[in-house]
């Protein structure tokens, strides 16, 4: 064999062994190595699996509590999160769980959760993440310089100042679905309908119009296939994190790709016109793709660099999750609980009539819904459309009395904080929306506003929250003015976890037409 052919094969077997001992590292040397640490911490959980982990426990325990709906009950974190409470009860509040090679520590203390979502550069987000990196980008998942950027050039998009100018049309459509309900209750009496449908449609109708304005038909579509992709994950739960997934030739595989690459045709499409359009110094840019549009320019302008067209497809793909999925969740919950709780339901009534009369609801009046906005930050904490939050570690690095090792994850369980009796009293499962009289801070027994974070906290805190804020109190306004509500003999209590946390078998409710 001559020399070269010996180079050869040196070069060949020098790369074998150094895939080969990456991919040793990987799925089992690192693992285990996290294992010890967990371990010697106090940690508790299963044994680790060779490069599945606890995924296919995971996705048994999910699949038998998504089927059947539980009694009505404020108390739902086990239902919720079944994988999460079954793990929690077996090992106690120091535990773990393994998604594929990698560990998952909960952190359930309010101050290192706090400390936590102060260090956005110690505790970055997780990468990659499959799950939510095939449905959300963007700013939610940006870090470092990118991150700052960015943040610097959408926080124009959700000021209070846009956001009032975006009011006309988040009433629009609000008007379009009450129109649509009392159509359905017109001369007929009480009449039972499934509220979830049209929130979600209505939640979905503002993003169209206040993101796309102009291209409201082509927002609908966005938003169609963005739900569609999420169901279209739950269909891939077990194949999701297997490295080169995308390549494995099942029929959700290839729909969810097929989706991704009409998805971004879309976008491209109304970004490239939008930004024509600006150029030319055509027409109003009042949208939130417009002012993200201009905000951007002008960093160009001054800076020279501002966001790719792929960063604001990213962007784009976010509007949907981070502006639909949530609101639309906060508002049926909203509803579900103002139908248990009549003595809120009219309360709430009262105080609208009172701040509006019989006029047009107005912008400024929002402020003054004091008992609505009690109302919907007691919804929040019960039933948070985003029910935990997931950091990393890039380096080792200290947290509390523990230097955590590079590379390990941590669960920020949001729901079981907010239902922890040790912070809100032994009546944390019941809605008593008056703990918030005093506000935030005066409702944790004195553990202060940490424990509360429905929409995160510190510099990553969302940047839509006034938004959505807005809209769940303009549809609920709208709705208590036009309609008495309680649930339906049909009803099934199901805020069961897909990407936040709908009623997974509707929100049937029995309505009366009181205008």
């Amino acid at each position: 064999m001559g020399t070269i052919g010996k180079v050869v094969i040196s070069i060949v077997v020098a790369l074998i062994v150094r895939w080969g001992w990456k991919l040793l590292n990987w799925v089992w040397l690192k693992p285990k190595k996290l294992e010890k640490w967990l371990r010697d911490e106090g940690y508790k959980g299963n044994p680790y699996k060779l490069l599945m982990g606890d995924i296919i426990e995971f996705a048994t325990i999910m699949k038998e509590g998504k089927s059947k709906p539980i009694p009505v009950t404020h108390d739902i974190t086990s239902y919720a999160l079944p994988f999460d409470h079954h793990i929690i009860s077996k090992f106690g509040e120091k535990s773990y769980i393994w998604v594929g090679p990698k560990p998952m520590v909960y952190i359930r203390d309010p101050e290192l959760i706090k400390e936590i979502l102060l260090r956005r550069d110690d505790f970055q987000k997780p990468h990659p993440e499959p799950f939510r990196d095939n449905i959300i980008g963007g700013l939610a998942v940006a870090e470092g310089h990118k991150w700052t950027k960015h943040r610097k050039i959408i926080n124009p998009t959700f000021n209070l100042q846009n956001i009032k100018i975006m009011f006309s049309a988040i009433s629009s459509s609000c008007i379009d679905m009450i129109h649509k309900w009392e159509l359905l209750t017109a001369g007929s009496g009480p009449t039972e309908v499934d509220v979830w449908p049209y929130i979600d449609n209505l939640a979905g109708d503002v993003i169209s119009r206040t993101a796309f304005g102009s291209s409201y038909e082509e927002g609908q579509k966005i938003i169609r296939i963005q739900k569609e992709q999420i169901d279209l994950l739950f269909q891939m739960i077990f194949i999701l994190y297997i490295p080169g997934r995308r390549f494995i030739p099942t029929r959700a595989n290839k729909k969810f790709i097929e989706n991704m690459n009409e998805l971004r045709s879309v976008l491209m499409a109304i970004i490239d016109k939008r930004k024509k359009a600006i150029e030319r110094g055509e027409g109003k840019h009042d949208d939130l793709l417009g002012i993200l549009l201009e905000s951007n320019k002008k960093e160009i302008e001054e800076h020279g660099v501002g966001m790719s067209m792929e960063d604001v497809i990213e962007e784009c793909k976010l509007f949907y999750v981070a502006g639909s999925e949530t609101t639309s969740n906060l508002i049926v919950w909203t509803m579900v609980c103002l139908s248990l709780h009549q003595e809120w339901q009219i309360q709430a009534r009262e105080e609208i009539v009172q701040v509006f009369g019989d006029t047009k609801l107005e912008f400024d009046g929002l402020k003054n819904l004091k008992i609505l906005t009690m109302i919907l930050n007691e919804v929040l904490r019960l039933y948070p459309p985003v029910t935990m939050m997931t950091r990393a570690t890039h380096k080792d690095t200290k947290l509390g009395n523990m230097v955590i090792p590079s590379g390990m994850e941590l669960v920020l369980p949001m729901m079981h904080v907010h239902h922890d009796p040790e912070i809100w009293g032994d009546d944390v499962n019941e809605f008593k929306p008056e703990r918030f009289e005093e506000g935030i801070v005066n409702a944790t027994n004195d553990k202060g506003s940490s424990p509360f974070f429905p929409f995160s906290s510190g510099p990553r805190v969302c940047i839509g929250q006034n938004f959505a804020m807005t809209e769940a109190k303009i549809a609920m306004s709208m709705i208590l003015r036009r309609f008495s509500f309680e649930l339906s003999a049909s009803y099934k209590h199901s805020p069961f976890r897909v990407f936040t946390l709908p009623p997974q078998f509707g929100a049937p409710l029995i309505l009366r037409n009181i205008s």
